[in-house]
């Protein structure tokens, strides 16, 4: 409004601000086209994109190289010897407590292997009090004693202790034939089918009964269950002393068994009970509190557990005591 009253009040200017508007419309649309050119006349210069390229290219490999060599510096210390300290995500090394850096042991030779003979497979066949290492040294003492004299033409060889195995040891009764308490071993050495009854007395082997061969291979009509032929001095006296017996007994009794034979049992007098199975053998002991005059009696049961041996059906076996 103001505009209009003055031009109502000087009509004779109007001409002349309209040529001013005029000029200044020419002014702004020339600036707009300097504007226009400039924008299309000064571009900045296009981005180096290879270089760029090549130096990011250069950087990684950089860090993989350096993350490499960290991991290979890593694989070279021991487990343990460093330990991780610092707050979360410092990942500052610190030495650990109870890490020391120790040379490598110096390797050991196996242990040899021991050249006694073996035990028995139950700790049970070791009877009053008898230990392994007492077995073995009888033993030896009786291998000794019988290098020492002249053997009968065709007699074995027994050999050392090594590569028997020890089934029974226990005391033994003195009696009018052989005075004075002592120890028998039994020992078997399977390879040469040798069985050895060993007494020792006062320290010193005394007797050695010696078997050889496999009673089942040589008795064609045998049953399953084989009692020892020669094992008649661990379950009884002297015939001497027959009616009178030193009592109480430590009796044995010992045998074959084939692998069909699964229980043996064993009784003699007032005593009895199940028989130990090793290694084809049958092992039986017990103490006697009176007086005899039947062998053991010797059955063997299969898995099933019927009797397949009675040794008071076994002709080859002797029933009584002479």
């Amino acid at each position: 409004m103001s505009d209009e009253r003055e031009r109502e009040q000087d009509p004779e200017q109007e001409p002349e601000r309209e040529h001013e508007q005029e000029q200044e419309r020419d002014i702004e649309e020339r600036v707009r086209e300097l504007l226009a050119e400039d924008a299309y006349t000064i571009r900045p210069s296009p981005a180096p994109y290879p270089a760029i390229r090549r130096r990011g290219t250069l950087e990684r490999r950089r860090r993989m190289t350096a993350a490499g060599a960290a991991l290979v510096t890593l694989a070279a210390v021991p487990v343990g010897a460093y330990a991780v300290g610092g707050g979360p995500g410092t990942g500052t090394p610190q030495s650990s407590a109870g890490a020391t850096l120790s040379p490598s042991p110096t390797p050991t030779k196996p242990a040899p292997k021991p050249s006694g003979p073996a035990g028995p497979a139950t700790a049970g066949q070791l009877l009053d009090g008898i230990t392994l290492a007492q077995a073995a040294d009888g033993l030896n003492k009786c291998l000794a004693y019988d290098r020492s004299h002249e053997q009968a033409p065709g007699s074995p060889d027994l050999g050392t202790s090594a590569g028997y195995r020890i089934i029974l040891a226990m005391r033994s009764t003195g009696d009018s034939n052989a005075p004075g308490a002592g120890v028998y071993v039994v020992a078997v050495k399977e390879r040469a089918k040798i069985r050895l009854v060993c007494t020792v007395k006062n320290g010193a082997a005394e007797g050695l009964g010696t078997s050889v061969g496999d009673d089942s291979a040589t008795l064609p009509d045998g049953g399953p269950v084989y009692p020892d032929m020669n094992g008649g001095k661990l379950y009884q006296q002297s015939v001497l002393d027959k009616g009178n017996w030193k009592l109480p007994f430590r009796w044995g009794a010992i045998g074959r068994v084939k692998s069909s034979v699964s229980e043996v049992t064993v009784s003699y007098g007032d005593t009895g009970g199940r028989a130990v199975l090793d290694h084809g053998w049958f092992v039986a002991s017990g103490i006697l509190n009176q007086q005899v005059t039947k062998a053991p009696r010797i059955k063997g049961y299969d898995a099933h557990g019927r009797l397949v041996y009675d040794s008071d059906q076994d002709k080859y076996y002797e029933k009584t005591l002479p």
